[in-house]
């Protein structure tokens, strides 16, 4: 998964398109770093370190690149481990504007109901919540995830396909497309604005119980780290 991820990293910033690749860097090098922990080959621990040192390096020259693009239209937002305060709402309000009318979503992990410790298909349902409470007029809403592995799929289809019904109610059309090679996570309003969020929709920690504060209203539940990345791409080279 690591070698995938670093692969793909290595061919967005080959294609000059940084922000995507850094994102698959920081991805692959966490991956690198848990495969050396989990070995106890001394000869696979120093390639690892190789590795994850050239990867890190490159990292950083994307990150000091990054930093001098015009600043006007990129911002790039830090969330801390454990900070609160970033719901949705309060991270993509901004450039919901009215004239926002289709919403683009990559993310290969909207699938488990439950996993160690994320609620991922209930974090894409509250960002859909978010969307047709506005102030936005979405209508259609893409998705592109990857199928999920034995038998959580059904799980997955069965809540997806209640989620787009659901939708349908609100006169939005969910349309729903996997893919098995999907590494990029990243969000598209029809405005123009991108936001990368490096760990996708899931940058929330597993609430402590159902009934603890937090547990509903994201703005109060602690985050993990991330970085997001957010982009006005009509102005962005290609």
């Amino acid at each position: 998964a690591g070698a995938e991820t670093l692969k793909r990293a290595v061919q967005l910033d080959v294609a000059s398109r940084f922000q995507e690749s850094l994102v698959c860097y920081q991805e692959g090098i966490d991956l690198l770093l848990q495969a050396m922990k989990a070995t106890t080959d001394e000869a696979k621990k120093h390639r690892y370190q190789q590795k994850i040192s050239e990867y890190l390096t490159r990292a950083e020259e994307i990150k000091e690149h990054i930093k001098k693009q015009d600043s006007k239209y990129h911002k790039q937002i830090r969330i801390e481990e454990n900070a609160t305060g970033f719901g949705y709402e309060k991270l993509f309000h901004e450039y919901l504007t009215e004239n926002v009318s289709e919403v683009w979503v990559e993310d290969p992990y909207i699938r488990q109901v439950h996993q160690a410790s994320r609620y991922l298909l209930y974090n894409f349902l509250r960002f859909c919540e978010m969307l047709v409470k506005g102030p936005c007029k979405v209508k259609t809403i893409h998705l592109l995830t990857s199928y999920d592995e034995g038998s959580g799929r059904s799980q997955q289809m069965s809540a997806l396909e209640e989620i787009k019904q659901s939708l349908r109610n609100y006169g939005v059309t969910l349309n729903i497309n996997f893919s098995s090679s999907i590494h990029d996570r990243e969000i598209r309003f029809s405005n123009g604005w991108m936001i990368k969020i490096g760990r996708g929709l899931d940058y929330f920690k597993k609430p402590k119980g159902l009934f603890s504060i937090g547990y509903c209203d994201f703005d109060l539940r602690p985050c993990r780290e991330t970085t997001v990345d957010v982009i006005l791409t009509k102005h962005t080279k290609k």
